[in-house]
């Protein structure tokens, strides 16, 4: 029985009821009240030093990125011409009766859901009691939105609930999820700025990819130019993956697969919209020279069922600020483990899923970035004090850092009004 059949059975649908291994803080009884919910600006309380990149430097803000709207001529040269002016993602506070205050990145939009409507719900409850929280909100918002908006609300808020459970313990996030299951995380950085990636001691890299079909032959040419340069600064051995960000077509893919092949690309990451399941199950069954991989813009279990159903990847990559926080991430991950799926999230290094990563056996890397070149060398340092960067035979290594919850705790700057 292949995967599409066994998860279309009644022993695939029971997968979804994978039993989790116990929190230890299950039983607890914490005795706290959460007693106020708001949304706040905030910012680290040791800001990078403030410089002018090195020119040249890439940034998705200045130079163009395939995505989905490069058909359209007056939006293709960059992003920024058609994201939202007004629809952030958002940091929620959560302040208890005992003085233990948590905090939590949602995705966009998510930020209007949780003051209008979580917060009514949440308001007096144990934020110890983390999966009766997060499925009073689920089934709460789930005749207005299961993906998007009200997810990315969800996951916020129950990011900061786990960031209160943490410290209420005194234990960072990973030790409550089990602890390590490796000493450290192989790391893989994202962007363009290949060389400077590689100088800094990088192996893996993950390319965004700047054109898709719009662009035609000579953008397709384009794309075999950056990923040689990506393989000549690596040498041989070193790890190269792409992001699509949604941007191409199945017959596409399969081109750039071939024009590739030289090149061993590790994986072609989200090429086809997120919702073309079937799409993505063709492309996994016909493409046999990199691996498929999706699930940045997923959300939930159900979701990735969709995408278990249709063997549509072969590494899943959900977003803890979007997929419905580190509580749906964990059911998301026992799903794949149970196929022998590896999960590496998006964004991992900077949005806390580190954690996640480190206590998990099937989740065997991070994505990490890297400041701009150009900057003084207290940049660059920082940013190895903050990630707890080392090095290795996989190149850069990446771990949480020993401090209670998240471990990054923000310097509130003002509230935020929904």
């Amino acid at each position: 029985m292949n995967r599409r059949e066994l998860i279309t059975s009644a022993a695939g649908l029971a997968a979804l009821g994978i039993a989790l291994p116990e929190l230890a803080f299950a039983q607890e009884k914490s005795r706290l009240k959460i007693t106020g919910i708001r949304l706040v600006e905030t910012r680290p309380k040791r800001p990078y030093p403030k410089y002018t990149p090195a020119k040249g430097s890439w940034s998705t803000d200045t130079v163009e990125v395939a995505n989905p709207m490069s058909i359209y001529p007056e939006y293709k040269a960059t992003r920024s011409l058609f994201f939202a002016d007004n629809v952030p993602g958002f940091t929620v506070e959560v302040t208890t009766d005992k003085g233990i205050t948590g905090y939590g990145r949602g995705g966009a939009g998510g930020g209007k859901i949780v003051m209008g409507h979580l917060k009514k719900l949440m308001m007096g409850r144990d934020p110890f009691d983390i999966e009766r929280n997060w499925d009073i909100n689920w089934r709460s918002t789930m005749s207005y939105g299961r993906m998007g908006v009200t997810m990315n609300a969800i996951s916020g808020f129950d990011n900061a609930l786990w960031d209160i459970v943490g410290k209420a313990l005194g234990v960072p996030i990973y030790r409550l999820l089990g602890g390590e299951t490796k000493d450290r995380v192989p790391a893989y950085c994202t962007g363009n700025d290949i060389e400077q990636h590689v100088e800094f001691g990088y192996t893996k890299l993950k390319l965004a990819i700047p054109h898709g079909p719009a662009s035609g032959r000579e953008g397709m040419r384009e794309n075999v130019k950056l990923v040689e340069r990506a393989r000549k600064a690596l040498g041989p051995d070193g790890e190269i993956m792409l992001d699509c960000w949604m941007a191409w077509t199945e017959r596409y893919t399969i081109e750039m697969a071939e024009m590739l092949e030289p090149y061993r690309v590790y994986w072609m990451e989200e090429v086809l919209q997120p919702h073309d399941y079937e799409g993505f199950g063709r492309l996994n069954e016909a493409i046999k020279s990199t691996r498929i991989v999706t699930g940045e813009h997923e959300y939930g279990r159900y979701g990735f069922r969709e995408l278990l159903r249709t063997n549509g990847a072969q590494i899943w990559q959900p977003d803890l600020n979007w997929c419905g926080g580190l509580t749906e991430m964990r059911k998301i991950g026992a799903l794949a483990a149970a196929y022998d799926i590896p999960v590496i999230p998006h964004g991992g290094g900077l949005n806390g899923s580190t954690h996640y990563s480190i206590a998990t056996v099937n989740a065997p890397w991070a994505e990490l970035f890297l400041p701009a070149p150009g900057g003084p060398r207290e940049v660059y340092q920082m940013f190895e004090e903050q990630y707890a960067i080392t090095r290795g035979p996989e190149g850069i290594y990446t771990r949480p850092l020993e401090l209670p919850g998240w471990g990054m705790d923000p310097e509130v700057i003002g509230e935020v009004q929904a």
